[in-house]
């Protein structure tokens, strides 16, 4: 107690005992944690209440795993598609690079003929960068394309140290740093991709492997990055909840007793039980600086934490977007459509065909009065995307004219109102379909199809008189 040293706080400007340092724990059998997760029963969530403060950093963003983590779970994208992607990941970033970095597998020649367009757009942001297994024929590649920076496979709960790769602890992290070091040499700046960290021991491996990295850090003056990587998505955001379930109680162990700094600490997070999102901010409320994310949420099993909604978490926490241009997520919503063919929910946020569409009869009369009664956010100025109303027996004159006016992007002069003759005819048309048995809401398709026949049907009456 003597020995350890008293030093200021830069976050609270308060002074502090230097905490105890960790070592690592080598154990002869894996801690796998059965107590939290029994695997023949539902994961535990169990509490201790040790509180973590916030440690909000100064600046926070947003890196992006589409083409790594988003290509493992559907079919490859050609090279011009993740061209094209970058693109607007960089357009949606903006001036302020909130969208720091785009990672990428380096495996196939498509990617690394991507991987070359890239790197030739020239942009600052996103950086591009890769990710490898922790071996040698890897980073070859890594070396070969001149990246600055890689993300190493170092995965470090006993589940993956002594089942998948058949060591022990101290042989993993030997291994591991070899690794890193070879990095290093290279000055290359690795970035540490620890899998599984959310069923791994904390204090007894994690802290002491990151210790590790941070001498390594000081003795070769390169950054080296820690991504916290729950992956299975185990990782709870509750206050007093304990480790290795802890999303804070992470961020702080690394952050404190590790003495990794916040611009090198991301998290990434997993979907399994709905908690990426949330998780993901937390990491940001804690400490970490960066998030890792897929576009759309598309990723292993449940998938990632969606970039889409981290830049408006990010707006959420800021209070602005930090020079985001949010419109772009629209194009890329239509992108993934039309050229890519893949069918995004209709019901997801921000990006979904129907997350702004209102149904429901009293909504609609709501709507219409005042939007910002039934809408999270003026989405028409963010997202290029006004709000709907749903056409049903009970919209009436106006909830069709607003209907069609939102629909087709109508301008002020474009629009028409109630009294418009082709409302009318439309509304005749869907008042008939109720008459007849219907109870669903009627399709964009249906109306389209509805307004097309009626618009020809008044042209023909306007040229018979």
């Amino acid at each position: 107690m003597e020995n350890r040293r008293v030093m200021m706080d830069q976050h609270t400007n308060l002074l502090q005992l230097e905490e105890h340092m960790y070592h690592l724990v080598d154990v002869e059998t894996p801690n796998v944690f059965r107590n939290l997760f029994p695997y023949s029963e539902i994961p535990k969530i169990a509490f201790n209440d040790r509180i973590v403060p916030h440690h909000m950093p100064n600046d926070i963003w947003i890196t992006d795993t589409t083409f790594r983590d988003g290509q493992q779970s559907r079919a490859p994208y050609t090279t011009e598609q993740i061209v094209t992607l970058y693109d607007y990941m960089h357009r949606l970033g903006g001036p302020n690079g909130k969208i720091r970095q785009c990672e990428f597998f380096l495996y196939s020649k498509k990617d690394r003929d991507a991987v070359y367009k890239c790197m030739e757009r020239g942009y600052k942001f996103p950086e591009v960068t890769s990710w490898i297994r922790a071996n040698k024929k890897d980073f070859e590649l890594v070396k070969e394309i001149g990246m600055k920076e890689t993300g190493i496979l170092v995965s470090c709960s006993d589940y993956h140290i002594f089942y998948k790769m058949k060591m022990d602890r101290r042989q993993a992290m030997e291994h591991y740093l070899t690794i890193v070091k070879e990095c290093l040499e290279t000055g290359i700046s690795p970035r540490c991709h620890l899998e599984d960290i959310t069923r791994a021991d904390i204090y007894g491996y994690v802290i002491p492997f990151c210790v590790e990295l941070m001498k390594l850090m000081e003795q070769y003056k390169i950054p080296i990055k820690v991504r916290c990587c729950d992956t299975m998505g185990y990782g709870v955001n509750y206050a007093g909840a304990v480790i290795p379930r802890s999303v804070q109680g992470i961020i702080y162990g690394i952050m404190t007793h590790a003495g990794v700094p916040s611009e090198l600490i991301e998290w990434h997070g997993h979907n399994d039980f709905y908690k990426a999102v949330s998780n993901s901010t937390t990491a940001w409320l804690y400490g970490a600086c960066g998030v890792n994310c897929s576009l759309f949420g598309i990723g292993e099993r449940t998938g990632n934490t969606p970039l889409e909604a981290m830049v408006f978490e990010y707006a959420q926490l800021r209070g602005d977007l930090g020079g985001m241009d949010t419109r772009v997520i629209t194009e890329m919503a239509e992108y993934y459509e039309k050229e890519i063919g893949y069918h995004i929910p209709s019901r997801t946020p921000f990006v979904g065909k129907n997350f702004n569409v209102t149904r429901a009869g009293i909504h609609a009369d709501g709507l219409l009065k005042n939007e910002e009664i039934y809408n999270i956010f003026d989405t028409d100025k963010f997202l290029n995307r006004p709000v709907l109303v749903s056409v049903s027996n009970t919209s009436g004159l106006a909830g069709i004219a607003h209907w069609i006016n939102a629909y087709f992007h109508l301008n002020d002069a474009e629009k028409v109102d109630k009294n418009d003759p082709l409302i009318a005819k439309v509304k005749a048309c869907v008042d008939k379909e109720y008459e007849e048995g219907r109870v669903t809401v009627m399709t964009d398709e249906e109306l389209i199809k509805i307004i097309e026949k009626c618009s020809e049907k008044l042209n023909r009456e306007m040229i018979q008189r």
